[in-house]
């Protein structure tokens, strides 16, 4: 039995030790914090695919792992007995005029060939779901494949099952000397490390906030508009969000989330009244190449990286999962060139 050491315990952390203790690793997994204390205990959790169009081994690998997720989350549901709050609900998307509904043809035209036939995408005029933004064409972009779970019962729901299958999990502790294999998957703070380790910028941390809503359209497809995410859950509340700081003082709330959750009601007059139940900020760790970095880590060997998730890392994640534990347990590596340090 393969003994492997987790840093880290968000959502690829979390991902990778659970795909590892199903297949039957001893696992122990070491928070400095608490469960989800990162980028992983946000709001928002809306699994979105990249456009279809001008593809290329990142966009594939997120398909693989959108595709993955129902069996995924249904897997870590039932090892757990907690809800994540996935659901494969669908995106709108408004559509400014007539030219920008014909630029739409070949982004349709590209889902249709790359992606499943169930998952199509489409214009609409009569657009399903409780929560419709307003359009000025009168025309909806809509896309079967955009998926949404809520992050922090996700989190909670993966550490459960990893906990009922065997796996150890310890709460505010650095992990100090390790020995054997070891995952490195502490986001920010982790990408820190690699540029000061390896002499060289890897990435840094994005600052986003969002908000979470009360309001109740649970089978609503999710929202996205003028660089917003508004995700309808199944708890009956709305998650918007997010903004994004290349540069910041700190990591607290300030007066943008208020203009975030004004621009939210004004794409979806359904949230007007909507009272304002939480209010989030973290730093998302985005790599230099703005893809995921996965594989081992330059000269310490037996160590590993999965870093980078950024605004992606819900979505990536039962892949990264999957490509990880190929790599540490059985050396088998399909991690995709440009995920590579």
């Amino acid at each position: 039995m393969t003994s492997v050491t987790v840093v880290g315990g968000g959502i690829f952390g979390l991902s990778c030790a659970w795909e590892m203790v199903r297949r039957g690793a001893r696992v122990r997994l070491i928070e400095a914090r608490r469960i989800g204390a990162g980028s992983s205990g946000g709001h928002v959790g809306a699994l979105a695919p990249h456009a279809p169009e001008n593809w290329n081994p990142k966009k594939a690998f997120q398909l693989d792992s959108l595709l993955l997720a129902p069996a995924f989350w249904v897997g870590v549901e039932a090892a757990s007995g907690l809800p994540s709050g996935y659901a494969r609900t669908g995106r709108l998307q408004p559509v400014a005029d007539a030219a920008a509904a014909e630029r739409l043809r070949d982004r349709i035209a590209a889902a249709a060939e790359r992606w499943p036939a169930d998952c199509a995408m489409g214009l609409t005029d009569a657009p399903a779901g409780d929560l419709v933004p307003e359009s000025p064409s009168g025309f909806w972009l809509f896309d079967g494949l955009t998926a949404r779970l809520s992050p922090r019962a996700a989190g909670a729901a993966l550490a459960a099952a990893i906990r009922n299958h065997g796996g150890d999990i310890v709460e505010g502790q650095d992990p100090g000397s390790l020995a054997g294999a070891v995952l490195w998957a502490t986001g920010t703070p982790g990408l820190e490390d690699l540029s000061r380790d390896l002499g060289r910028p890897v990435g840094k941390g994005v600052k986003g906030q969002s908000a979470l809503l009360r309001y109740a359209a649970p089978d609503a497809p999710q929202v996205f508009a003028d660089g917003l995410h508004v995700v309808p859950h199944a708890d009956g509340t709305v998650a918007v969000g997010s903004t994004s700081q290349n540069d910041y003082a700190d990591l607290n709330v300030d007066d943008r989330i208020d203009a975030l959750i004004a621009k939210a009601r004004g794409i979806c007059p359904q949230l007007r009244d909507a009272p304002v139940i939480d209010r989030w900020a973290g730093a998302r760790p985005r790599a230099r190449t703005r893809a995921p970095i996965l594989g081992p880590w330059p000269g310490r060997p037996g160590h590993y990286v999965a870093n980078g998730g950024f605004k992606i890392g819900f979505g990536m994640a039962p892949k990264i999962a999957q490509v990880v534990a190929d790599l540490i347990l059985n050396g088998h590596d399909t991690i995709p060139d440009g995920f590579r340090l």
